[in-house]
């Protein structure tokens, strides 16, 4: 199995977005509006045989990350956002998949601190957000808080 088709059956495992109304489904479209608002959005690193991480960072607006946070929006509605103007100040540390066997060697942190270094640098991001689904990804968003010099705020439970 190629690693292109094993990251995402390991989104589609971990994450289960595509059953769960909340949560962002990943595809083209989305993709391209993510594009669109920046270009650190996505991020992946590959190797001779494709993508073996990738991580996912949304910049919105901090009153629809309170929101987010209280369980009164969902991922899906991060990204509906009128094209004209938006203040991004809060970043939304959306995703981070990283293949088992390259996990602990920080790829998934270098890629996220890249990310946010360069989106602090177009938007004025002033927080920091997760839903936290492993204690793995809670751990990396309380590393990128704390690097970054960001407050980090966590929704919690399950969709």
């Amino acid at each position: 199995m190629s690693n292109l088709a094993r990251m995402v059956a390991l989104a589609d495992e971990f994450f289960g977005a595509r059953a769960d109304p909340d949560q962002l489904v990943v595809d083209a479209d989305v993709m391209e509006k993510l594009r669109g608002i920046h270009p650190s959005t996505l991020s992946e690193a590959c190797n001779e045989d494709g993508p073996i991480a990738w991580v996912l960072l949304i910049p919105t607006t901090h009153q629809r990350m309170e929101r987010f946070v209280r369980g009164e929006l969902g991922e899906r509605q991060l990204l509906e956002i009128p094209e004209t103007g938006p203040r991004f100040e809060a970043l939304y540390l959306c995703s981070a998949l990283v293949l088992p066997e390259y996990r602990g060697k920080g790829i998934a942190r270098r890629l996220a601190a890249d990310a946010i270094e360069a989106m602090v640098e177009d938007f004025p991001i002033k927080e920091l957000f997760v839903w936290g689904f492993s204690t793995e990804g809670s751990a990396l968003a309380k590393s990128l808080a704390r690097s970054s010099g960001l407050p980090l705020y966590e929704r919690r439970g399950a969709s």
